[in-house]
């Protein structure tokens, strides 16, 4: 009698091993970071946090780790990437064998694609990584996932990592002191979790997958509640529910649902975006905000979904509201070309695309569509 084949083995890089948050929080890291690291590369890139950056270093060092401190030219981008790898890497010596690194960890301080160059020389170079987020704009600091950019900012691709950080630290201290642009960023990046895993796991019966889009649900319906009043008080209790769904929560949820629980239209179109030089000035997050009210339309103008009508029509005003782009003005391309749009929605159009989840066919054109058309109906009543 033949018996029923096992089930499939999957793997999951949920979370990172440790993490610490709230304010004071890296401080009380220091002696776990100790532990972890005796000679650290100190990663960075942003002037404006430079001074906090130094502060670290004399953090560190007063904790007894010996630090190198590099700084990115540009966003995560292969050519930084080559340039610190080869200045880290292990020496060869003339009898043949290889110096023992003189790194163990990587410490990356900063925005989201510093965290992702920092993740990435960790992984290449088999060293222990600890993030350090100074904003909540992306979920960065917790995810075994980085995207990589061109030296002048178009998006090229994703990586997948084997692990997640041994060590997350989300000081509010840290995050509360980045522009407020910022967090409405990172408000925008996670409500796409939920427009897009629900797409993206499909008719999946697997138990963790499921619990992932509901989990993605409730941040979307928490940060719908409490958006605006954490923008409005960086010192009461919403701004620490949001920005800790924004870095924090949004990155367990898709270690949880994998990659069924992941990216759909809304990161294919910031894709897209990047390629344009025009919106080389706008966050990740505000072209993925963008992103989610395309998919709308497309799954509206394509789908015949008039529920995903009145979803886009309900987000434009908190949109607004937190001064994150709506339409092509909000993101410097009023003026662009028929043939730019073109080059945008072919790139989010290519084979292989996360825009393929959608339950029906995209083309270029229809992008195109959806792009000059976001918000109408909108005066429609919900």
């Amino acid at each position: 009698m033949k018996t029923a084949p096992p089930p499939s083995v999957c793997s999951h890089t949920i979370a990172p091993a440790t993490v610490l948050r709230g304010d004071g929080a890296w401080q009380e890291a220091l002696p776990a970071m100790a532990c972890l690291t005796s000679h650290a590369l100190v990663l960075g890139r942003s002037p404006a946090t430079r001074p906090l950056r130094q502060q670290c270093l004399q953090d560190l060092a007063q904790a007894g780790i010996t630090c190198t401190s590099f700084e990115l030219e540009f966003d995560c981008c292969e050519a930084d990437l080559s340039r610190i790898e080869a200045l880290a890497a292990p020496v060869q010596l003339s009898s043949g064998t290889a110096q023992q690194p003189t790194f163990d960890a990587v410490i990356a301080i900063g925005g989201g694609k510093v965290i992702d160059a920092g993740k990435l020389l960790a992984h290449r170079l088999g060293l222990r990584c600890i993030t350090v987020p100074t904003s909540a704009a992306t979920c960065a600091g917790w995810t075994a996932l980085a995207n990589i950019y061109s030296p002048q900012g178009a998006f090229e691709g994703d990586v997948s990592l084997n692990r997640c950080p041994e060590l997350l630290v989300f000081d509010h201290g840290f995050v509360r002191q980045a522009p407020a642009r910022t967090l409405a960023s990172g408000i925008a990046d996670a409500m796409a979790k939920w427009y897009e895993a629900s797409i993206s796991s499909g008719t999946s019966s697997d138990g963790l997958i499921q619990q992932a889009v509901q989990m993605a649900r409730v941040l979307r319906d928490q940060l719908l509640l409490e958006a605006e009043a954490a923008m409005a008080d960086p010192a009461g209790e919403a701004w620490v529910r949001v920005a800790e769904a924004c870095g924090l929560t949004a990155g367990l949820i898709g270690g949880i649902g994998g990659a069924r629980c992941r990216t759909v239209a809304a990161h294919a179109v910031h894709n897209g975006l990047t390629q344009l030089e025009a919106t080389h000035g706008g966050l990740h997050g505000e072209k993925v905000g963008f992103g989610i009210l395309v998919q709308l339309r497309l799954e509206e103008l394509l789908g015949g979904n008039q529920l995903a009508a009145q979803a886009r029509r309900q987000l434009i005003p908190l949109f607004r509201a937190l001064q994150l782009p709506v339409e092509l003005v909000d993101l410097g391309l009023a003026g662009a070309s028929l043939s730019e749009l073109q080059e945008a929605c072919a790139f989010a159009c290519q084979p292989g695309s996360d825009l393929h989840h959608l339950p029906f066919a995209v083309a270029p054109s229809d992008l195109i569509a959806a792009l000059v058309s976001t918000c109408s109906g909108e005066r429609v009543a919900a």
